[in-house]
C-alpha cells in the first residue's frame, strides 16, 4: 500500500466516524482532576526542592564545623623530642 492510499483509507475512516462529543459533566470533572494532580505535582516539586536546600545547608554547616579536609593530631604516640 502506497503512502497516498494510506493517507486516502484514514481520511476516509475518519470521515465515517460519527463525531461524539464529551459530555459536560465528564468534561469539568477531568479539568477539576487534572487541576488537582498539577498542584499536588507542584507542592511536591516544591518540597524536593526545599529538602534538597535543606541538605546542602546541613552540608555546608557540618564541613565547616567538622572540618573533614584536616588531618587530626596524633594521640598514639608522643612527639620524639631529643634521642
Amino acid at each position: 500500500m502506497r503512502e497516498n492510499d494510506r493517507e486516502a483509507a484514514v481520511r476516509r475512516l475518519l470521515e465515517q466516524a460519527p463525531s461524539r462529543s464529551v459530555p459536560p459533566e465528564i468534561h469539568a470533572e477531568a479539568v477539576r482532576r487534572g487541576a488537582r494532580m498539577l498542584r499536588r505535582r507542584m507542592v511536591a516539586r516544591r518540597l524536593l526542592w526545599l529538602l534538597m536546600f535543606t541538605a546542602a545547608v546541613a552540608l555546608v554547616v557540618w564541613a565547616l564545623t567538622a572540618r573533614p579536609w584536616v588531618e587530626p593530631p596524633s594521640d598514639t604516640t608522643p612527639p620524639l623530642t631529643s634521642w
